[in-house]
């Protein structure tokens, strides 16, 4: 890890470990879809207006948590339990830098890739603007600035990737990825899968996903969030 004490004081309660095998994951139940991510992103890396590496999805718009009296709304827990309903919920959705990644499994030119230190990496210049990647990817993860859908899959001119690199560069000089270090309510969190599931635990929040996509998302380190909604 490249954390020491002197960058852990400046990083924010969410940010527990950064560098190798460091990974970021949302505390759904956190979340106050505020954007302040998507903003921090924007701003740090200069990413146009009408583009974006991070984004809020929303699921069930407008409808109540069930039952009100035990579940807060955006509650993981309410999911897979017969009659309960987290109601309205913000997910900030992002590269997670998957362990098990479809996208790199499709990537038919090696563009993507999963290197030693965990991150999902773009080569901008093996990528032929294919989108496999965008069918592959259950986040929604993948952009194509400036692409051509109409034939973007049969001739390649989708446009190069982009995508969240987890601020990598940021990451190694000792600092965390610019969206979790603003996030006001500390929704994103970086560190080790033990790590992120101790603080989900300490927290009483549960991981949102199901265990399919806990998979795709820790690999083999999915056994750590007992609580994943299987």
């Amino acid at each position: 890890m490249a954390t020491n004490e002197t960058s852990k004081q400046v990083m924010s309660q969410g940010v527990m470990s950064t560098g190798d095998g460091a990974r970021i994951f949302p505390d759904v139940e956190a979340c106050i879809d505020c954007g302040g991510c998507v903003v921090a992103c924007k701003r740090t890396w200069d990413v146009p207006r009408d583009e974006q590496r991070i984004s809020i999805s929303t699921m069930l718009e407008g409808q109540p948590a069930e039952p009100m009296e035990r579940y807060n709304t955006n509650s993981g827990g309410a999911l897979g339990q017969e009659g309960a309903s987290p109601g309205e919920t913000a997910i900030p959705m992002q590269c997670y830098h998957c362990e098990e990644a479809p996208c790199v499994s499709v990537c038919p030119t090696d563009s993507l890739i999963k290197k030693d230190d965990g991150f999902v990496d773009v080569r901008d210049n093996l990528c032929v603007g294919c989108q496999y990647c965008l069918s592959a990817c259950p986040f929604g993860a993948p952009q194509f600035p400036g692409s051509d859908d109409g034939t973007a899959r049969l001739f390649g001119n989708g446009g190069t990737m982009d995508k969240c690199t987890m601020c990598e560069e940021r990451q190694d000089v000792g600092k965390g990825p610019a969206c979790a270090e603003e996030c006001a309510t500390d929704a994103l969190l970086v560190g080790d899968a033990e790590e992120i599931s101790n603080e989900l635990d300490r927290r009483g929040s549960d991981s949102f996903f199901n265990g399919v996509a806990m998979e795709i998302i820790f690999g083999e380190d999915a056994d750590e969030f007992e609580g994943s909604n299987a």
